[in-house]
């Protein structure tokens, strides 16, 4: 790999001399990401493709796709030392209190040796309530982990699940080069903002990073936060990704968008599935209903914020629909539980390689009694890692739509072709 190699840097604040080695930011050692836009400052990742962007304006999928969840730097190196500038993109959200600064997680041979995060950064201030977003410039900002451990080993930062970063320059104290490839499965998971991370502690500790890391597989995380839509470029997007198992999450955003209604509901997913299916005829696939969302098990959507007590920090959200509506066709999460397992069921007559599972085995009702969900729609930190410890069972157990392919986790098995 190309490395330019200058000393000590005047223009960063450093609070010791290094010999540092600046590497260019590459999709070598950039894994989760399916695209690098240059921009005036470095790169930022993306998770959908250029074309798949370019198919909708919408602000809410612009801002979750470049939101890197599940997007890490990945490379071998003997480095102590290492400096990451980046610019992310904090959200400040009108009325209520600050968000939490985004987190980074640095893996050091596949096990957590710090975190930290990044001050400065671009600000969006978006007024839920008026429908607005602000986008006001900021300074760069510096990530730094030191004394890391003597000798090569494998490096890897995730990125800030939830905050748009831009990588602008990599320093190391030593040169390094892409990971080695170590055989490992590559599980593409596509689902609505539990998937993308809502509310986890960080970037590693959402559910899916959590089920990957004890399934032994390599995470891309399709998770988008509120545009899990059955959209029809986000099917081409994982259609042309290479992977080895495809996990679909599907329902909860259908219902918060009131997009749809049942007639038009069946057939997306019919087309969603066949798109993927153009690309990876015989990998193994498995769909997921909707998790339990009490105010939505029985009422549709639309889902609506609800401010009373944002002054406090809670901000909460209502179901606005009515249920003697499910008569005219539309969508609570019981109707998609229902025809998402009816689908599966007449589909896998002909495709043995697919699955389902109803998502209130990752999280149901006894779980909503314990650990209920802070703002009516997203999990929080324990139950990301409950969700997460749960998948891992139950998809990559020997009997389990991946199983085998892991590292033979115990537990109960699960789906049945």
């Amino acid at each position: 790999m190309h490395t330019e190699h200058h000393d000590h840097i005047e223009h960063h604040d450093h609070t010791e001399h290094h010999d540092w080695i600046t590497t260019p930011i590459t999709e070598d050692i950039l894994r989760g990401a399916h695209d690098l836009e240059r921009t005036a400052h470095g790169v930022l990742p993306h998770r959908l493709p250029a074309r798949a962007r370019a198919q909708c304006t919408d602000g809410q999928l612009a801002m979750a796709e470049s939101q890197p969840a599940g997007v890490r730097l990945v490379f071998r190196t003997r480095a102590t030392a290492l400096e990451l500038d980046t610019l992310p993109t904090k959200r400040d959200y009108v009325g209520a209190p600050p968000r939490p600064e985004g987190l980074y997680d640095l893996l050091v041979d596949g096990r957590l040796a710090g975190q930290a995060s990044v001050s400065g950064g671009n600000t969006l201030t978006i007024d839920m309530a008026a429908g607005t977003f602000e986008h006001r410039p900021g300074p760069v900002g510096t990530l730094r982990f030191t004394e890391l451990p003597d000798g090569a080993k494998d490096i890897e930062i995730w990125l800030p699940h939830n905050e748009t970063t831009e990588l602008v320059e990599l320093r190391t104290d030593a040169p390094i080069e892409p990971a080695p490839d170590r055989g490992r499965k590559v599980w593409l998971h596509h689902g609505s903002s539990i998937s993308h991370g809502s509310d986890a502690a960080s970037p590693t500790t959402t559910w899916p990073a959590l089920a990957a890391s004890l399934g032994g597989v390599e995470l891309i995380n399709l998770g988008l936060g509120g545009s899990a839509l059955l959209d029809p470029f986000t099917a081409r997007a994982l259609r042309d990704t290479p992977a080895d198992l495809i996990c679909l999450k599907i329902g909860i955003n259908v219902v918060n968008a009131d997009l749809m209604r049942l007639r038009a509901f069946g057939p997306a997913v019919h087309g969603f599935l066949d798109t993927i299916r153009e690309g990876h005829p015989r990998t193994p696939m498995l769909v997921v209903s909707p998790i339990l969302c009490p105010i939505h098990e029985d009422t549709p959507g639309p889902s609506a914020p609800d401010f009373s007590n944002i002054s406090s920090g809670r901000l909460q959200f209502l179901a606005m629909g009515d249920p003697a509506e499910r008569a005219s066709g539309k969508l609570t999460l019981g109707v998609i539980r229902e025809e998402l397992a009816r689908i599966v069921e007449q589909r896998a007559a002909e495709d043995p390689h697919l699955y389902y599972l109803d998502g209130r085995e990752l999280y149901g009702e006894a779980d909503s009694a314990e650990l209920p969900l802070p703002d009516q729609l997203h999990p929080d930190a324990a139950t990301h890692r409950l969700m997460g410890e749960r998948f891992a069972k139950l998809a990559f157990e020997t009997d389990g739509a991946f199983g085998g392919i892991g590292v033979g986790i115990g537990g109960m098995g699960a789906f049945e072709g």
